[in-house]
């Protein structure tokens, strides 16, 4: 796939997008194959105005401009900084025999006792528009012009729009435009903050001041471009997109399920009820520190705080504090939580399998990314999960 318009094709980086590549794992870029086929899209891409102002009647995406590989050589400091995930190399991963994927069925669509409607949510996109649409299309959620399509339904997205993919900026468009159709409708589309929302709001803010990162100098334009940042996503964003992700909620629970986008106890830190954790990520991002804006994302960008011993238990600890029966979340692949580890680009000719969510941690959390980067799939499910 396609990358990081307007920059060299350098080098590429030798583990799946959705882990910062520091310099000593990068890898040469390989020459191309003749008559290699590159890896499809799902849906083209449809013309669209420029302007990413959300109304109803906007289409789904304005054209980026062409993509070229993204070098993954932006250099921070040759150690790893404080608080990133480590590569894929440095990974540990699992096999166990306790936890279950689960095939999502979609189920009927009755109102429920409080006059709303069912509840979907959605895995990380990273900019894969063409695939979101189909998503949301294959559940009834919009229709064959994009639009609104559910009525009084409730969507929620758990993060991570932009980076990796070509059409971040087009991703967030169509979430702010679906906001309104669905409210207008008797519903509602609404999405939570993910680290990556916060990397490009400090990338687009801090651009190269330096911040404490616990090991030597880091900026957060260094950072987003080792996660996979867009130069077109950056050169569209605007205010408006600012704002709206400046104000998006951490965590939220709905119907028993306690949404949130990284599978880390970190929101601990922030509060102790969900309104605590909201206001005070909202205040951090209001008083525009550099240093408390990146600690905020270091911690948000932990992961795999449920996966292993013990893992169970930090689940408990949330829903005691906040709430819910069940955590649901994005932000970690699942095929990394089930040690099926593919490659960036589903080489060999295949990428991982992923059929559904994952519920793990003796059933208390869903896993909802599907490693969309990595060739996997990008899910949106009715819940509950019949598992």
């Amino acid at each position: 796939m396609t990358q990081g318009a307007g920059q060299e094709p350098v080098v590429r980086t030798a583990t799946l997008r959705d882990f910062r590549v520091p310099p000593y794992a990068q890898t040469p870029v390989p020459p191309q194959t003749p008559g290699a086929a590159p890896h499809p899209p799902v849906l083209p891409h449809a013309p669209a105005p420029p302007a990413p102002v959300p109304h109803a009647s906007t289409p789904l995406h304005a054209p980026a401009p062409p993509h070229l590989p993204h070098p993954g050589n932006a250099n921070v400091g040759d150690e790893p900084p404080e608080g990133y995930t480590p590569t894929e190399r440095d990974l540990p991963v699992i096999n166990r025999g306790d936890t279950v994927q689960v095939q999502a069925v979609p189920e009927p669509r009755p109102v429920t006792v409080e006059g709303r409607g069912p509840l979907f949510v959605v895995g990380d996109v990273h900019g894969y528009l063409d695939e979101l649409v189909a998503a949301l299309a294959a559940q009834d959620l919009i229709d064959a012009d994009g639009n609104w399509a559910a009525g009084n339904a409730r969507l929620w997205f758990l993060g991570d729009f932009t980076d990796r993919g070509p059409d971040g900026i087009g991703v967030i468009d169509l979430v702010m435009r679906l906001s309104a159709e669905a409210a207008a409708a008797g519903g509602y589309c609404k999405a939570l903050m993910g680290n990556h929302e916060l990397l490009l709001i400090g990338a687009k803010r801090f651009s190269d001041t330096p911040v404490n990162s616990g090991a030597g100098t880091a900026t957060f334009q260094a950072a987003w471009l080792l996660n996979g940042g867009q130069r077109s996503d950056m050169d569209r964003l605007q205010d408006v997109h600012l704002q709206w992700m400046s104000r998006l909620d951490a965590v939220v629970e709905e119907d028993g399920h306690l949404l949130m986008h990284s599978d880390t106890t970190a929101y601990l830190d922030y509060g102790s009820t969900i309104e605590d954790v909201n206001d005070t990520i909202t205040a951090i991002l209001t008083r525009n520190d550099a240093d408390e804006c990146w600690d905020l994302f270091r911690k948000l960008t932990k992961r795999f705080a449920f996966r292993d011993e013990g893992g169970a238990e930090a689940v408990r600890e949330l829903l005691t504090t906040y709430g819910g029966q069940r955590v649901v979340h994005g932000h970690s692949p699942i095929p990394y939580l089930l040690g099926e580890v593919g490659t960036e680009d589903g080489e060999n000719g295949s990428g991982p399998v992923v059929n559904g969510p994952h519920v793990y941690a003796d059933g208390l959390a869903i896993a909802m990314d599907g490693g969309v980067t990595m060739a996997g799939k990008l899910l949106v499910v009715q819940l509950p999960l019949h598992d």
